[in-house]
């Protein structure tokens, strides 16, 4: 009996965040830190290896131009964008985002720029640009023409370990 707890447990954390999960809305936020896309001020004049780029993306408007204009961005600043949807409530995601603001990611994803969705407020606009994922956060690499290319990594664990879940995984995606 105690084996099989301990299985339905680490099942459960292995899952990382569904859609619809949304039990420690209030805890996860306060945890957060930072909101998306900032960064502290020292974080790129204290450090001399180039930082992870946070970039938000708009509240409105078709996700499809706003990545390909995005991609335009990065790629002159010779960095591979990928579009990052999470959410306020999703512990995983939140692990990640304070690790890539605080600089933690720096030295694993500098030539990255990250830009941030939120699936509670732009679920049907990321859906229309083929953005779709059974679990959070979901790291995907776009086409050309700014919609999904269906390259992409979905989901992570809860804990102290989900950052280093998440990232051998999103490098392993960018190598391909």
């Amino acid at each position: 009996m105690k084996r099989l707890a301990f299985l339905a447990v680490s099942a459960l954390a292995m899952a990382g965040c569904g859609r619809d999960s949304k039990a420690e809305s209030d805890n996860a936020q306060k945890s957060a830190g930072a909101g998306p896309g900032t960064q502290p001020a020292e974080a790129s004049s204290a450090r001399a290896t180039r930082h992870v780029a946070l970039l938000d993306a708009p509240a409105s408007g078709p996700v499809a131009p706003i990545v390909r204009d995005a991609v335009a961005g990065a790629a002159g600043e010779h960095r591979t964008l990928v579009v990052y949807v999470g959410a306020p409530w999703c512990e995983p995601c939140q692990r990640f985002h304070g690790a890539a603001a605080r600089g933690e990611l720096d030295s694993m994803l500098s030539d990255v720029a990250l830009l941030e969705f939120d699936m509670d407020r732009d679920r049907e606009r990321l859906t229309s640009a083929g953005y779709v994922s059974k679990y959070i956060p979901l790291f995907a690499l776009p086409a050309q023409d700014g919609s999904a290319s269906g390259k992409q990594i979905e989901g992570g664990i809860k804990g102290e370990g989900a950052v280093g879940f998440i990232v051998p995984r999103l490098r392993a995606m960018l190598a391909e």
